[in-house]
This record gives C-alpha cells, structure tokens and sequence, in this order.
C-alpha cells in the first residue's frame, strides 16, 4: 500500500469524506460501471493479494497505522524490515509514546522523509493521552492526530476496522484513471473529480467497501503499474476505458520525478545517519565530513533542526531530539 505524502493529503483534509458520497447523485452509467468492477476486482484480490505483515489479524490498527506512515512514497520492499523491528520494540502507541522522539528517528533508518517518524511518534503520544493507547475507531478523531491526513486517517478506519471510506491513494487513482476515465495517468495532484469518482465507486456495504479499498491498492501496486503495466493479468481488462481507447499516451503535464543526487535531501540523510549512529551528541566537525559543499550542509542541517529531527547542544554539538 504505497501512499501519496501525506503532507499533500493533509492540505486537502477538507475533502468531503466518503459517507458524502450516500448524499451526491451517482450517475446510472456510472453506477452500472463501479458494480461491474467490484466484483472481478475484490475476487482477483482474494486469490493475489500479497501476505504482509500489516494485513494479518494480529498487527490490529496500531500495525494499519503504522504502516501507512512508513509506506508513504516508500516501496514494500524497503517497508518490511523497519515495520517487524519496530513493531517488535512498540507494539501498542503507549510503547513509542513513552519513549524519545530521537528513538523514532533512529528507528526510522533509511526509510527517508524522517518527518514521518516525528509525526507518528506524535500521533502515539495523542493516542496515549487522549483514547486510553487504543487507535480510535472513528474517521474524524483519527484526523484529529497529529500527521495524520485524510489519506491515513480513511486507510485505518477502512483496513484496520472494515469501515466504508474512499481510500485513493497513487496506486488507485491509476487504477481509476485507466479504468474508468480512460487515461493512462492521473493528475499530478488529486483532484476534487478524483475523489468525487471514487466516493462513487464505493460498493454500499461496509465490508466489500473495505476489500474494494484494498483490492483497487495491491491492483494498482502490483498489476496496473505506472510503468509497463501488466494488462494480460488484469481483471477488469475486457471493461478497462482505456484499454477500449486503444491505450492512448498521456498528454497531459509531464509525470513528475524526484531527483536525489546531490540534493538537500541527501545531505539532510548523511547528516542524520550520523546521529542516528551516535548514542552520545555528536561534534560539528563530525557532521562536516559528511558534505564537501559548507554551504549546503550548513542549510540541510540548519533545516533539520527547524523541522526538530535535530537538537543543537552547547559546544557546536547535536544530537537527536529527547522531546
């Protein structure tokens, strides 16, 4: 289940939430078109979905939570390792609750965006404090966490509690864009027409509303890739409107990439491996030998402490934070 940023998600959380769609008019057509998908799509997952360690019973919505924060722009791959230790060392919210924030960024590792670490160790603590170290049950209290967007906050109430929600993360939206609009990509932001389309496809029950929301996800993940999707495979093949289009190309703006060589994003991430290395503060000329360029490490580790992954001690040292 790889995610969109949640930061993204977050901006729209005033996005209409999926109950909404019981009071928006459905066009019959479309209707007619969501109740010839689900089925196909909810078997096929049945007999494909991958065996991951967030799906089994025993990982419960603290596990759901989780990893949906370490799934964020960050493949399954690179997931499994960090998510079983760290479910290892916190089982419940209290657990990480009562410990540093540092830890969460020490355990976070190489996973990247170590903002999210931060943010779900927050998310822990309100838990903790304010729903007795149970993950609430509830869309909007789950809103109320912090980081956690309407991207989250839908996948919890959805995979951990089998609620009805549109869950649209990059994987489905690809998957309703081929589908249903006849393109091969989506837009490079969500739209308010993406979400209305998916509150429409929801099925009426909660509990194929929720193996929908799934099933869409591991078909976008692992069928109807972004590159070289493999349409043979797919169950919706024969119904797919761009498939009947003869899969036109995109011509809409040019697919975002995300460079990393050379960036701030890979000073900020040498600087942190240090300290996460570190059990004791670390020197500047420590961090210095990290970066051959002094004015872009100093702005990456400038921009670490602002986004509080750092504390600046005494004596040019640094470590990460204690609270």
């Amino acid at each position: 289940m790889t995610a969109t940023t949640e930061t993204s998600q977050a901006a729209s959380a005033g996005a209409p939430p999926a109950r909404a769609a019981e009071s928006e008019a459905v066009d019959p057509a479309l209707r007619e078109t969501a109740r010839a998908l689900h089925a196909p799509v909810v078997d096929w997952f049945a007999t494909h979905a991958r065996d991951l360690p967030w799906r089994r019973p025993e990982a419960g919505a603290w596990g759901v939570m989780v990893s949906e924060f370490m799934l964020q722009q960050t493949p399954v791959s690179r997931v499994l390792p960090v998510y079983e230790e760290w479910m290892k060392r916190w089982p419940r919210p209290a657990d990480l609750a009562a410990e540093a924030p540092g830890e969460a960024v020490r355990a976070w590792g190489r996973l990247g965006y170590p903002r999210r670490a931060l943010r779900l160790h927050g998310a822990a603590k309100a838990i903790a404090e304010r729903h007795g170290g149970e993950v609430p049950v509830e869309h909007a209290q789950l809103l109320a966490l912090p980081g956690v967007g309407e991207y989250t906050a839908a996948a919890v109430v959805s995979f951990a509690y089998g609620k009805r929600h549109a869950v649209l993360d990059t994987n489905v939206r690809r998957v309703f864009a081929r589908a249903v609009t006849g393109h091969q990509y989506p837009p490079n932001a969500t739209t308010a027409a993406e979400r209305k389309l998916a509150r429409a496809l929801l099925p009426e029950d909660d509990t194929t509303a929720s193996r929908w929301a799934a099933a869409t996800m591991e078909l976008g993940a692992l069928v109807c890739t972004a590159r070289n999707p493999q349409c043979a495979r797919c169950p919706i093949a024969a119904r797919c409107a761009w498939q009947l289009a003869g899969a036109p190309e995109h011509q809409g703006p040019a697919r975002r990439t995300q460079a990393y060589a050379g960036t701030d994003r890979q000073v900020r991430g040498r600087l942190l491996a240090v300290l996460r290395a570190a059990k004791e503060p670390v020197a500047q000329a420590d961090l210095d030998r990290v970066w051959h360029e002094p004015i872009q490490r100093a702005r990456a580790l400038d921009g670490l402490v602002s986004d509080g992954l750092v504390e600046p001690l005494d004596g040019k040292r640094y470590r990460l934070p204690l609270s």
